[in-house]
């Protein structure tokens, strides 16, 4: 009978792709292939690339309150 290997023996293929163009990583840009990449994904999340749709949140200042210390 033969075994079937276990998820840590099973190689992931994902493991060293660059998450946004599947490129193989750079050391000097990890987990990424690239400067642009890495630069791209930072732009992603300074300009909510990332946002999880939802209802707004609710800001203290708008109802006058003094904001927590």
């Amino acid at each position: 009978m033969r075994r079937r290997p276990s998820g840590a023996d099973m190689p992931n293929p994902t493991a060293d792709r660059c998450p946004l163009c599947a490129r193989p990583t750079a050391p000097d840009h990890a987990p990424f292939c690239s400067r642009g990449c890495r630069d791209r994904d930072l732009l992603n999340w300074l300009g909510d690339g990332y946002r999880l749709p939802g209802p707004p949140a609710e800001n203290p200042l708008d109802r006058g309150e003094e904001p927590p210390l």
